[in-house]
């Protein structure tokens, strides 16, 4: 090799294409400094003045299917925004939403499938009064064609916030009336391609409260979902984690004050990555300045991500108490 060759402006090129190159291979929400404490995600695009939670990031972390709610949560719209030349996107409505009530997006480990819950007719064109879960499958032009999963799994009750393993097992939210509580996690196995079966799991996870928002890591050790009203809690919908011991889910542990408030905290799940945990967190928490404050500055409160609806908030999770 002839080292003359590499002259100084070469060598800053190559090392300005290596550092492009590091910068491509991470995650959009990578963040060089530490996140200690819960940071609004992508402030003013994906985060903003409305109602904002519900979302799920494709492996590579550079696409976000979120669902954007109407006040009174009559209505959902799952949207989707993609990070391109270094920003999030304006966020459009994904191409199987935007006529029934939508929400609750969950991509599968590999990218392949898309499950979300939905009140759309699965005969007739009457939307249900309850939701189910439906799925869509990557196509080489976008998704295909929504389709609905069959009993056991959706019934005439509420089936929803799916959550899905490597292994295609499928955990879910369900207030099927045979159960003695109003909101259970459940779980099916996928056996042959089909879900025949469905379980409903143990008191270590489920309470005689509200235990919903499910999710699970791909390899199924951690899970992390939302109980409301237990007596550990520390505001409306608490976070819990629970672990897979040999088999075994462990007894469920709140999350504690720092991600924990006197609000709700809710839809929770760990970035592709495995470097931070995001969460939904809101309902009735403006962040108002200290002391006094004029009409300009209120209402440029009240028009932000920071007028208390529900966001995207991400910390590292080391900061949030959580093992690897």
């Amino acid at each position: 090799m002839n080292i003359k060759r590499f002259t100084l402006p070469g060598i800053f090129l190559l090392i300005a294409c290596l550092n492009a190159t590091a910068q491509r291979a991470k995650h959009p929400f990578a963040s060089d400094a530490p996140i200690r404490e819960p940071k609004i995600f992508a402030e003013g695009v994906i985060s903003t003045e409305d109602i904002d939670d519900y979302f799920s990031f494709t492996p590579d972390g550079r696409t976000i299917y979120f669902t954007k709610h109407s006040a009174s949560f009559a209505t959902g719209t799952i949207v989707v925004s993609h990070f391109r030349n270094g920003r999030w996107t304006e966020p459009e409505i994904a191409p199987f939403s935007g006529t029934y009530r939508d929400k609750e997006p969950f991509i599968s480990p590999d990218g392949r499938r898309l499950f979300f819950s939905s009140n759309r007719p699965v005969d007739g064109s009457t939307p249900k009064r309850d939701m189910d879960i439906w799925f869509v499958d990557k196509t080489a032009t976008g998704w295909s064609e929504p389709r609905h999963l069959d009993a056991p799994v959706n019934t005439d009750s509420y089936d929803w916030h799916a959550s899905v393993t490597a292994d295609g097992t499928l955990y879910f939210i369900s207030d099927r009336k045979a159960e003695r509580r109003f909101n259970n996690i459940y779980r099916a196995r996928l056996v042959d391609g089909k879900y025949t079966s469905v379980e409903m799991l143990p008191d270590a996870i489920n309470s005689d409260t509200q235990d919903m928002h499910v999710w699970v890591s791909a390899d199924e050790k951690i899970m992390i979902f939302v109980s409301a009203g237990r007596a550990d809690g520390f505001g409306e919908d608490d976070l819990y984690i629970s672990y897979n011991r040999n088999g075994e889910w462990s007894q469920a542990k709140n999350l504690g004050p720092k991600i924990n408030t006197r609000f709700y905290e809710y839809s929770a799940r760990i970035s592709p990555d495995g470097k931070y945990l995001f969460y939904c967190h809101g309902f009735a928490d403006p962040k108002l300045p200290d002391g006094k404050f004029n009409h300009r500055e209120l209402m440029k409160i009240l028009r932000s991500a920071r007028n208390g609806h529900s966001n995207i908030y991400q910390i590292d999770l080391s900061a949030a108490g959580i093992e690897p």
